[in-house]
């Protein structure tokens, strides 16, 4: 099967490396021209995960355009969302429509447990995860209901946004808040036709699970732990003898909500877990 989103149009946050970036790409693999959106940068000046580059967001370019579709692209904060909606906007004037939005960008935390967690630390988990989610939608939407053709969102929760794991409240509660806004969305914007679910990935395989600060999560008892060592524990999560999946295992989720085949889905949990939300 081909041309699963043909000449759909869709934006995409997070875009420039991970997740985000193997969401537009296998998108425009079968036939959506792209909005990619990224900070391309630190979210903070001590941040322990190198953030996204503007030349991960240009390999991001090179890769959709190799499957011969647009791609228009913005240096843009999910947390700004007058910068998000100009980047938007431009993207659909250039592109001449909007179809599907994947809110996709995020940060992860841990370690911590909540009653110790710094007010800075929880409200910056908030801003990106939560209401980052909220403003990327809050600037899609209007262009996908003047369109007139329906459309469909996808968010980006967690398992964590199913269950709970300690030390990592913050980010529990807000991936569990993308999952009311996504049926606070779905059940105020299906009179339009549009679509809304959530993606609940468990740990991929991207820079933001597999970093130095994770690997020392995973294996305290370690000095200098390694993949091969987190994944003795990770897999413990999991029903599926795997410590993590790959970002084109939630692509292929993504890329199923986004396309007509699930025309009649909405406000599903779709969880691409290996079975964690069963333990």
């Amino acid at each position: 099967m081909s041309g699963r989103v043909e000449g759909k149009v869709a934006l995409v946050t997070g875009a420039a490396r991970g997740q985000g970036r193997s969401h537009a790409v296998r998108l425009a693999q079968e036939g959506a021209d792209i909005i990619a959106l990224d900070i391309c940068g630190p979210i903070r000046d001590d941040a322990q995960i190198a953030p996204a580059t503007p030349e991960d967001l240009a390999e991001t370019v090179e890769l959709v355009k190799g499957f011969n579709r647009r791609i228009v692209t913005a240096e843009a904060d999910v947390r700004d969302f007058d910068a998000v909606k100009v980047a938007v906007d431009n993207g659909v004037e250039q592109l001449g429509r909007l179809d599907v939005i994947v809110a996709n960008a995020g940060i992860g935390t841990g370690g911590i447990p909540l009653h110790e967690t710094d007010e800075v630390d929880w409200q910056e988990m908030q801003d990106i995860n939560l209401s980052g989610v909220w403003k990327s939608v809050k600037a899609g939407v209007p262009h996908i209901i003047e369109g007139g053709a329906g459309g469909s969102i996808v968010l980006t929760s967690s398992v964590g946004g199913l269950k709970a794991h300690p030390n990592m409240g913050p980010y529990i509660a807000a991936k569990h808040g993308v999952v009311g806004l996504m049926r606070s969305f779905a059940v105020e914007l299906g009179q339009h036709f549009i679509r809304v679910n959530t993606v609940h990935p468990t740990n991929v395989n991207t820079p933001m699970f597999m970093n130095e600060g994770a690997m020392k999560m995973f294996r305290p008892d370690l000095e200098n732990p390694g993949p091969e060592d987190m994944k003795v524990v990770a897999q413990l999560m999991h029903v599926l003898p795997i410590g993590w999946v790959e970002p084109e295992d939630i692509s292929n989720a993504v890329l199923f909500l986004a396309s007509d085949e699930s025309r009649y889905v909405t406000g599903l949990t779709l969880s691409v877990d290996a079975g964690s939300a069963l333990k």
